[in-house]
């Protein structure tokens, strides 16, 4: 079936998931035209992005790099844009139908906001607005008639399994987690576990925030909150369970007692080519699952008592306000501080309830509230991290 042509501008182009959506470009020409991509730092591999899909603008946030890039598209048609500020121009560029968020963490949520509000088709990677500002960003979205299509593996499943269902079917989501690399680990061997081991996921492949998000399990909190906002379900309708085989990618429950599962390989591409295509599919090389070379799925309930941030952010869904912001917060700086060494696996977590437990509680947020909470909130998890060593 011929799909129309997709001008798409692609919000963190150099990450894992930007790259793969260049990769799906690069694979359908006649449908998809990478009209924007940004980067944050990573100039040297915009410049090469740029150079083979010959984009109208691209975005260099870091301005140290701007002379670099600035000068190596000299002579060629695309205009180069620099700073924080211009991933907002990216995401409301003329002419663009589909914005795929792919930048990671908190900095996600303006270009997102903006380009809702310019009503462009969001294909959505960054769960961290949907975190932070879900309450906010959906009634924005209906307001202005925009879709917001799941790149998440897991939602793109949920939404798949929810074509063609009557509103209000939905009995309870049984979200999927891989439990990452440390799945078997005592509590004890996970006190002394390094960001080198943590960044060694079993079947996906991420970028580094959310591989040790995904070793906390932290990602999977992120992921049901989400999940509440996308499907307009409580925190208590969805249950977590741990599938280390990573083919069922997540599956609904109806109230008739019917469950429906979306299975598939463990190749973000999938998801991320079904949120660009919606309402149609095209082919993909990414390889069908074979059930009995399989033989056998396993499931398995969560630990909370070894991976608790999935119970913090269980607390923050079913608190809301600004809770879930401040979580994000001291996780964006918990993990970045994991990963240089700095803290241990369970000082991580200590971190994140720290913050939720000093960080001010707003009940009915605005924007400009969850931009104040999240500074307030970085502050408080550094300060944490700097007075409390590790043990």
């Amino acid at each position: 079936m011929a799909l129309s042509m997709k001008r798409l501008s692609i919000i963190g182009s150099t990450g894992s998931i930007g790259t793969q959506t260049l990769d799906i470009v690069r694979r359908h020409p006649e449908r998809f035209k990478a009209v924007v991509l940004t980067a944050g730092h990573n100039a040297d591999l915009l410049i090469q992005q740029a150079r083979e899909f010959s984009p109208e603008a691209v975005v260099i946030a870091d301005k140290a790099r701007y002379d670099d890039v600035k000068s190596a598209l000299a002579g060629t048609a695309t205009q180069v844009l620099v700073g924080n500020d211009a991933l907002c121009d990216a995401a409301t560029w003329p002419g663009v139908d589909t914005v795929v968020t792919a930048l990671v963490g908190f900095a996600g949520l303006a270009s997102t906001v903006a380009a809702i509000k310019a009503g462009r088709t969001i294909a959505l990677a960054n769960k961290e607005t949907l975190v932070v500002a879900g309450s906010l960003i959906m009634p924005l979205a209906k307001e202005r008639g925009v879709d917001i299509l799941p790149i998440d593996s897991e939602h793109s499943a949920i939404f798949q399994c929810l074509q063609g269902e009557p509103q209000g079917s939905i009995e309870k989501i049984l979200l999927t987690a891989s439990g990452g690399p440390f799945r078997t680990f005592s509590k004890e061997a996970l006190s002394h576990v390094t960001a080198k081991e943590a960044l060694r996921h079993p079947n996906w492949t991420m970028g580094e925030k959310i591989t040790i998000d995904s070793a906390t399990m932290m990602n999977k909190g992120f992921e049901m909150i989400e999940a509440c906002h996308l499907f307009g379900v409580k925190p208590s309708q969805i249950e977590v369970v741990v599938h280390p085989e990573s083919v069922i990618h997540s599956a609904v429950q109806f109230c008739d007692g019917s469950v429906k599962a979306q299975l598939a390989v463990p190749d973000m591409r999938l998801p991320i080519q079904h949120a660009l295509c919606y309402p149609e599919r095209a082919q993909l090389d990414a390889g069908c699952i074979d059930l009995f070379r399989l033989g056998a799925l396993h499931f398995e309930r969560p630990d909370t008592e070894r991976f608790p941030c999935l119970a913090y952010a269980y607390q923050a869904a079913a608190e809301g306000g600004t809770l879930p912001c401040a979580m994000n917060a001291a996780n964006e700086v918990a993990n970045l501080a994991f990963r240089q060494g700095t803290i241990s696996f369970p000082r991580l977590c200590d971190t994140i309830l720290y913050t939720m437990e000093h960080t001010p509680r707003i009940e009915s947020p605005t924007l400009d509230d969850c931009f104040a909470i999240d500074k307030e909130a970085r502050a408080i998890a550094r300060s944490y991290i700097k007075d409390k060593p590790n043990p």
